[in-house]
């Protein structure tokens, strides 16, 4: 196995100033490895309800993901609704239902132990650390998190932090991480904790990469159909890592295109609802749009 995910798999129910829809299929394991299936057959560990039918299992490998390390437990699927104002930067959590989310413990399987490229995304950091020491070949690790586990467990998210390759955090949650309200400044403090690379995202305004002691900024793309940004972190984050994967290199100018890969994916997971948008996008319609940033951002 090349490249596995760790992380949610749910139910949402989201409203925005462009509709609502319910029990649409997401969780950050879902967007990450959809995403990340556009370069890579990646494989996902997560937990699921009776609620989970067939079809959605059958969806995700017919898209090449891997659900070997899907485990089904009695009850329901973790559900989350949220709702977007105008400004689409916030989501507010109408209801959180973890369900067998709750008792989450991943188990990493023989196959999956032996991947080269592990993205953990956002859960409690100790199964983060549970999940790192099992793996037995890693050449390289992306972690995300969110401000939750700032607050209540910084000190077990240090811990995970320090024996990670790279983090992928949004503005607020690395000021928050840092104690720096200057991003600059906040990168490279998040830097000397520990990871060589840290990904700071900035929703509609692009990403700001620090790796080692270079600095690269990507704007985001200018989309004008701004649906629903729920994944969008995520289809980042399986992009950007399935890219450095299928490159089996992680330099500085790998990880700049990895990055605008990453940015490109989740311009369109923004345009759908749910993974509407990841369902159809195949490396032409990524690769087209590049070609349009491109002149966008050359002078």
């Amino acid at each position: 196995m090349e490249m596995i995910i760790v992380g949610s798999v749910a139910f949402d129910s989201i409203e925005t100033p462009y509709g609502k829809k319910e029990k649409l299929l997401g969780g950050s394991a879902v967007y990450a490895s959809l995403a990340a299936s556009l370069r890579t057959n990646p494989g996902i560990v997560g937990v699921v309800g009776e609620d989970f039918e067939d079809a959605h299992y059958d969806f995700l490998k017919s898209k090449n993901v891997d659900t070997s390390g899907v485990v089904k437990d009695k009850g329901n699927t973790f559900n989350w609704g949220g709702k977007y104002e105008e400004d689409m930067a916030q989501a507010y959590t109408l209801h959180t239902h973890l369900n067998v989310f709750e008792d989450f413990n991943p188990k990493i399987n023989d196959d999956y132990k032996k991947a080269g490229y592990l993205f953990l995304a956002n859960i409690d950091p100790p199964l983060q650390l549970a999940v790192l020491n099992q793996m037995t070949d890693l050449k390289f690790v992306l972690l995300d998190t969110m401000n939750l586990w700032i607050d209540i467990k910084k000190e077990e998210l240090l811990n995970v932090v320090k024996k990670v390759n790279a983090i992928s955090i949004n503005d607020t949650e690395a000021r928050q991480l840092s104690g720096e309200w200057n991003l600059i400044k906040a990168g490279t403090i998040l830097q000397e904790i520990g990871p060589e690379l840290v990904l700071i995202k900035k929703g509609e305004n692009g990403t700001i990469v620090f790796y080692k002691n270079n600095y690269f900024i990507a704007p985001g793309y200018p989309t004008t159909a701004t649906t629903d940004p729920t994944g969008a972190g995520d289809s980042f984050a399986g992009g950007f890592l399935s890219y450095l994967a299928k490159e089996n290199t992680v330099d500085f100018e790998t990880i700049k295109k990895a990055t605008v890969w990453g940015n490109m994916i989740a311009s369109f997971t923004v345009e759908g609802f749910g993974v509407e948008k990841l369902k159809t996008l195949t490396q032409e319609d990524i690769s087209k749009r590049i070609d349009d940033f491109k002149k966008m951002i050359s002078f």
